[in-house]
């Protein structure tokens, strides 16, 4: 049976099969043909158009297979299926809101005892699979990120995944999974402010290494660098919290769109899958 961390359910279907003896534990629960499960379903098409409309950043082969990608948009040439024979290597460089975005107009597969491995920061949770048709993670095989699937999601024998199994319009196939929340670190990046020194050679001549001037004053004002100098001088910033919400941020922009969409799995029979749990909308809503 599959051990699921995440919440489980479908809309409209009112049946998981095989749940028991598949169990879903805490923080998950299960939602079947709910309102959280109609919304989530609301959200889940969202997400899905939203990672199918991103401009490709790099067109490269069918097999990702012996890679090492930094963030970005891929897919291979047309858009055509994505196949993972063997590892690819996700860098974050640093950055822990680094965002994958990986598009298919038809199918994802991956091969059995295949892997996805996560160096320098890069998260599961910002890690995304547009998939046009549906995707097959092959047996043995460890995975990690979204799955947004028009069609159907078949995990085969046991297989981990670090992420969601999300269908929009068929089943999510179980056998023996052992699926894990995408966890996101919280903690800022830091940032440093360098101010360019100044000295001042005489009442009102001023030399440094910002755009400022002096103007009789024996303390001048110097801009800092993206931050605040040592008297004025303004900064910007943009960040995002990512917690359990599935989010899929504006690379290279400054807003995100935060999709409240979980973990959602069943296996085949069970209609259409493609739900979460969601707080009561008094609460911020997370997975």
């Amino acid at each position: 049976p599959s051990l699921l961390n995440q919440s489980l359910g479908g809309h409209p279907g009112l049946a998981a099969t095989g749940f028991p003896p598949g169990q879903v534990v805490a923080p998950g629960t299960t939602h079947l043909g709910d309102g959280n499960a109609l919304q989530a379903q609301s959200d889940l098409i969202t997400a899905y158009n939203d990672a199918a409309l991103r401009p490709v950043d790099q067109t490269g082969p069918a097999d990702l297979v012996g890679q090492t990608l930094q963030a970005g948009t891929y897919a291979a040439t047309a858009k055509g299926p994505l196949l993972l024979s063997g590892n690819v290597t996700l860098d974050g460089a640093g950055d822990p809101t680094s965002v994958f975005i990986f598009q298919t107009d038809s199918s994802l597969t991956t091969g059995s005892a295949s892997s996805i491995t996560l160096i320098n920061g890069a998260q599961a949770c910002n890690i995304f699979w547009q998939v046009g048709s549906s995707a097959t993670l092959g047996t043995g095989s460890s995975f990690v990120g979204n799955i947004l699937a028009l069609t159907s999601i078949s995990v085969l024998t046991n297989v981990t995944v670090q992420g969601r199994a999300l269908a929009r319009n068929g089943a999510v196939t179980l056998d023996s999974d052992t699926f894990t929340a995408p966890s996101c670190d919280l903690t800022p990046i830091p940032t440093t402010t360098t101010t360019p020194p100044a000295s001042t050679t005489a009442p009102g001549d001023t030399t440094n290494g910002g755009a400022d001037t002096g103007t009789g004053a024996t303390v001048v004002t110097v801009p800092g660098a993206g931050g605040t100098g040592t008297g004025t001088g303004t900064g910007t910033g943009t960040g995002t919290g990512f917690g359990n919400d599935l989010t899929l941020p504006r690379t290279g922009g400054t807003s995100t769109v935060t999709l409240i969409v979980a973990l959602a799995v069943m296996v085949a029979g069970a209609g259409a899958l493609t739900i979460a749990r969601r707080h009561p909308a008094s609460e911020h809503s997370h997975i």
